[in-house]
């Protein structure tokens, strides 16, 4: 690993999302949403021959729908973690590399779109 994809330190809410410092110094700050939308499975992804799953659009009667929440997290060896979600998903595998590239920082984001 290098120090952009090795985590200091994690904050996990499950009611609000994920916080990662990372040991190059950059820090992170992910949604629940918007890391249910980039799950990283085959499922969610297209891999399997499927449409990709749709980022979740705003809703305007939020009333009405549960809130997303993770119900658990647990650890996949030393690069990972699996988020069991309130909507019943729980196949993505959230690497650290994965974490890093989709860091939604202004920072990360404009870095992501010279390359492209």
């Amino acid at each position: 690993m290098s120090l952009a994809t090795d985590p200091e330190h994690i904050a996990i809410s499950k009611s609000s999302g994920i916080k990662i410092d990372w040991k190059d110094g950059h820090h992170s700050q992910y949604t629940l949403i918007y890391l249910r939308d980039k799950c990283p499975c085959a499922n969610c992804t297209g891999a399997h021959g499927t449409a990709p799953r749709q980022p979740e659009a705003a809703d305007p009667f939020p009333m009405f729908k549960p809130a997303l929440k993770m119900l658990g997290v647990e650890p996949v060896g030393n690069y990972a973690i699996r988020i069991d979600w309130s909507d019943g998903h729980k196949a993505g595998i959230y690497s650290w590399d994965h974490f890093r590239r989709i860091c939604p920082c202004a920072e990360c984001v404009a870095g992501a779109e010279e390359e492209s």
